[in-house]
């Protein structure tokens, strides 16, 4: 039995999302993420307009009038949310963790998802895959999903990305929507130096040209801007070290926040050079809007070729 608890959790967050999917990101989502092909569907008469390459031959000798071959989208797809579970993700300066926003945009997609039809499936990972839930259709199964995201307790504490991407390499043989879900806290990504592409990015590129992968980046304000606290104490998550900080030295906090900005703009520059498309959100933040623009602007590419 499911504590009563957890269970209203669970339901405000697809109350929440379901709005937002009904009114807004389905309908993009459709439009978005396309299906592998075209699949026949019939031979009919031709009719003004029709493309002539459309043209059955063999169906049009035989009738003695012309007939064109119609084809339909092969619209079902696989959406795999790759969800960071690492210690990190619990942290949140407000109402809100890193770990509740990722539930929220898994469960924006996956709503998104199995509104079109299609099915979804579920990697969650720290420096090892912590679960798997092969893809399946279903709104029982969604909401499956956003249990595990939020309460799954797992063994592991630090982040390391070529986990779940060696994972889905293996298990999934057909293209899928691959949404990769973190903080981006591994040691792997961070660059130091612009010239210098880390270890990670031959998986990168492999991962994103067997499937359709997306980065979404969770961050907490207090991540990329120190506010003044005074002299504190802290523990990091993943690694269990803890450090001493002065957060009201002003010069240190100007340098804090200049570091984490190259952290992002190296980043964002590595996820451009192999391709993959890629989100900024932060907690305590709406993500309709940011979410919006990046559905509006592969749209866009994708009619413009």
């Amino acid at each position: 039995m499911i504590p009563r608890e957890i269970l209203k959790k669970i339901r405000q967050i697809e109350l929440r999302t379901q709005r937002l999917v009904t009114e807004t990101l389905g309908g993009q989502y459709h439009s978005v993420f396309k299906g592998q092909g075209m699949n026949f569907d019939e031979v009919r008469e031709y009719q003004t307009g029709d493309e002539v390459r459309s043209i059955d031959w063999n169906v049009t000798a035989r009738m003695n009038q012309p007939f064109v071959k119609k084809f339909v989208e092969e619209r079902e797809l696989t959406l795999l949310l790759m969800v960071d579970l690492s210690g990190s993700g619990r942290f949140g300066s407000a109402t809100q963790s890193k770990r509740e926003l990722a539930a929220e945009i898994a469960s924006v997609l996956a709503f998104s998802a199995i509104r079109n039809n299609d099915k979804v499936g579920l990697i969650l990972f720290t420096d090892g895959v912590e679960q798997y839930m092969p893809p399946r259709k279903g709104r029982k199964h969604v909401l499956r999903v956003i249990r595990e995201i939020l309460f799954f307790e797992p063994k592991g504490r630090g982040t390391r990305l070529r986990v779940p991407l060696e994972f889905m390499l293996r298990v999934l043989p057909h293209r899928a929507i691959a949404v990769l879900v973190s903080d981006f806290l591994d040691s792997e990504m961070q660059t130091g130096q612009l010239e210098v592409r880390p270890a990670l990015t031959p998986l990168l590129r492999q991962a994103n040209r067997k499937h359709d992968l997306v980065a979404v980046r969770i961050t907490d304000p207090f991540e990329s801007a120190l506010p003044d606290l005074g002299r504190l104490v802290i523990e990091d998550a993943e690694t269990g070290e803890v450090v001493e900080i002065d957060t009201g030295d002003e010069a240190g906090r100007a340098a804090f926040a200049a570091g984490r900005e190259r952290e992002r703009t190296d980043r964002a520059r590595l996820l451009r050079s192999v391709r993959i498309d890629h989100i900024e959100l932060c907690t305590g933040q709406p993500y309709s809007a940011a979410l919006g623009q990046f559905f509006r602007t592969r749209e866009k590419r994708r009619l413009h070729g």
